[in-house]
């Protein structure tokens, strides 16, 4: 399982605390991330992951281009609505692309929390497909 995480600034305590509650299956998945998000779940959380630019200067695009090509089988992008952002237009991109690819992506804690359960129920089931 491929994962994109993703935080704006306000929210970034919040994915390492989402990290942190998820760090057994996340640990079981191939993570890739925009620049300070990954860095900081690797500090405070100590799990594997890609990092990318920042979101501002490409690291959306990078994630959207990974989505693009089929290499993400979802996203776990902490966005805080309530703050305007500079680089809107990328993160808009981001939504459009994997709306256009069918990528699952959530956008906030709740819906993180059901596509973990998704992660769950997969790596399960692989397990139990490689057991038999």
């Amino acid at each position: 399982m491929r994962i994109a995480l993703i935080a704006h600034d306000e929210k970034k305590a919040e994915m390492i605390e989402f990290a942190k509650t998820h760090k057994d299956l996340l640990a079981q998945c191939e993570l890739t991330g925009t620049g300070t998000t990954g860095k900081l779940i690797k500090q405070h959380v100590g799990l594997n992951v890609q990092a990318l630019l920042s979101g501002p200067i490409g690291g959306d695009q990078q994630i959207g281009s990974l989505v693009a090509t089929q290499n993400l089988d979802m996203i776990i992008f902490m966005r805080d609505p309530l703050t305007a952002q500079a680089h809107e237009p990328d993160i808009a991109a981001l939504l459009r692309v994997c709306d256009v690819h069918n990528v699952p992506l959530a956008t906030n804690r709740k819906s993180a929390e059901i596509l973990m359960a998704y992660v769950k129920l997969c790596l399960e089931e692989q397990n139990d497909s490689s057991n038999s």
